[in-house]
Order: C-alpha cells, then sequence, then structure tokens
C-alpha cells in the first residue's frame, strides 16, 4: 500500500456534517478512503456496520427500536460527525469502517456528552480549550487490519488538525461485566496511567465498578498489556492517560474507563509516523466501542 494522498477525483474538501471550523480533506490509500459522512445514507450505512458489530458479533442487548432497524443508534448521532472508511474494491462503496465525533460546541444539542452518563467530565470541560469526544469505533470483520486502522487513525489527525481540538476522550472497554476478570489490568492502568488532577474524569459513584486495587509489584505487567484490548494499547501508546474507576455497561457488555488524549501527540509527528506501508494483515487489531 502506498502512502496516503489525496483523491485526484474529488472536486474539493467536504465540510463536516455539523458544519463550521473548517473543512476535511478526504484521505485515500488503495481501495480505501476515509472521510466524514455528508448524507443521511451513509450515516445509516455506519449505523448498519456499529449494529453488526455491536449486537450481532459482540453480543450488546439492542433496544426495541435498534433490533427493529438493525440499525445502531440514538439521538447523539444527530450531531455528531461521523467518520466513515469505505471500501471501493468491489467497484461501489460500502461503509467498513467508523468513528463518531462529539464537539464540545455540538454537545449541548444532545444534553451533554455520552461519556457524562457514566464519568464526571468536569476536569475536561473547564479545560479552555477545544474538545472532543470519540465513541462507536469498529471496523467490518473482513476488513480489521493494519491498513484500515491506520487510516482510521489519520483521519482522526486530520480532523483535531482541522478543528484545533485540544484534548480527545472517551469510553474505553473492556469485554465482560465482571469486575474481578480485569481487577489486574484496572490496577495496572490506575497506577501507571492515571490522568493529571487537570484531566481526571471520575467514574460517577451510582455506576462506580467496586474494586480493591491491587498492588502494582503484584502484577504482571507482560500479560496485562497483552491482554488489553489494542484499541486501548493504540491510546496509550500515543500518551493516553486514564480517568479514575471503572464502570460497567450492561446493554454493551463491557467494563469501560475513561481514556483522555492530548491531541499533540497524534497531530504532525504522529500522522507522518502513520503515513501508509505495504498492506499486511496484523493480529493486534480490534475495534469495539470506545
Amino acid at each position: 500500500m502506498t502512502a496516503l494522498h489525496q483523491h485526484p477525483e474529488l472536486p474539493g474538501p467536504l465540510q463536516a456534517t455539523r458544519g463550521g471550523g473548517g473543512a476535511l480533506q478526504p484521505v485515500v490509500a488503495d481501495h480505501l478512503e476515509v472521510r466524514l459522512a455528508v448524507t443521511p445514507g451513509e450515516v445509516a450505512e455506519a449505523q448498519r456496520l456499529r449494529y453488526r458489530v455491536f449486537f450481532e458479533e459482540m453480543g450488546a442487548r439492542p433496544s426495541r427500536d435498534v433490533a427493529a432497524e438493525r440499525r445502531d443508534f440514538d439521538h447523539f448521532d444527530d450531531v455528531c460527525d461521523h467518520l466513515i472508511v469505505i471500501d471501493r474494491s468491489s467497484g461501489f462503496g460500502r461503509v467498513v469502517g467508523t468513528y463518531r465525533f462529539l464537539r464540545r460546541e455540538h454537545a449541548a444539542g444532545a444534553g451533554g456528552f455520552y461519556s457524562g452518563g457514566e464519568f464526571d467530565l468536569t476536569p475536561l470541560i473547564r479545560h479552555d480549550g477545544a474538545i472532543m469526544e470519540l465513541g462507536r469505533s469498529c471496523v467490518e470483520p473482513s476488513c480489521r487490519d493494519r491498513g484500515t486502522m491506520q487510516l482510521l487513525w489519520r483521519g482522526i489527525a486530520e480532523y483535531v488538525t482541522t478543528y484545533r481540538v485540544d484534548i480527545m476522550f472517551g469510553c474505553g472497554s473492556l469485554p465482560g461485566r465482571d469486575a474481578e476478570q480485569h481487577a489486574a489490568a484496572l490496577s495496572f492502568l490506575h497506577h501507571q496511567h492515571l490522568a493529571p488532577p487537570e484531566l481526571r474524569a471520575t467514574a460517577l459513584a451510582e455506576r462506580r465498578v467496586t474494586l480493591p486495587l491491587m498492588p502494582l509489584e503484584a502484577i504482571d505487567r507482560r500479560a496485562v498489556m497483552m491482554a488489553l484490548p489494542p484499541l486501548i494499547k493504540g491510546y496509550l501508546r500515543i500518551g493516553g492517560v486514564i480517568g479514575d474507576g471503572a464502570v460497567s455497561d450492561d446493554q454493551f457488555n463491557t467494563t469501560d474507563i475513561c481514556i483522555i488524549v492530548k491531541t499533540d501527540r497524534i497531530t504532525g509527528r504522529y500522522t507522518r509516523h502513520y503515513d501508509l506501508p505495504e498492506h499486511s494483515k496484523s493480529a493486534d487489531v480490534d475495534f469495539g466501542r470506545p
């Protein structure tokens, strides 16, 4: 796969679906293209992909309306930008990867941020600069390779640069709601990657998982890092830090943490680092709801 380049056939930059503040250039690599969804139909296709991954593959429990339409949707979708990866290898475009972004200026239209239902986000909301929530990331099983992952991250880097986002955050999910199963991972993340106080979101008291922390010396760090979902490891590699506490999510059958990333770690240097190499399969790729 060649390095990323702008699509020569596109007439110009596409405006973000929520508008305001600039334009995001589509980026392509081989048969894959990453850009913002610009029509309701493209958003619906991303929602159908989310349904297949979260509910059919991962066993989340849909509401009656979501099950009837076989789309994962909620009221946040109406005020979010939707990043999509389009596969054109079959001659027509199909959405094979997605993320959704919610910037501060649009969150009020949804009553706040999605992760505000699990965490007290006050330190992040007090930040003077631009902040953005990431969520609902997933990729079609047949496309879970290094190239797709890198293209999604390139899209994120382009977006945060375009809108001058300082901090991005969202829910990172560990599979299953058995907190004991994740005792070592949650303890390790608390000891080694806890966010500084000025960025430290905190699990809401009524939803917080009650779990004593293991001492750091009792944790097999190598085993923990190998077992962490690759998406969480990816955030950690670019300097991501973790909020205080975890939450059990009954609908998605996950144990959630709040991940915070300062975007200066992914713009510039990170964008150059993730210019795409030759296409290669990678076992260390997984996409689920962050």
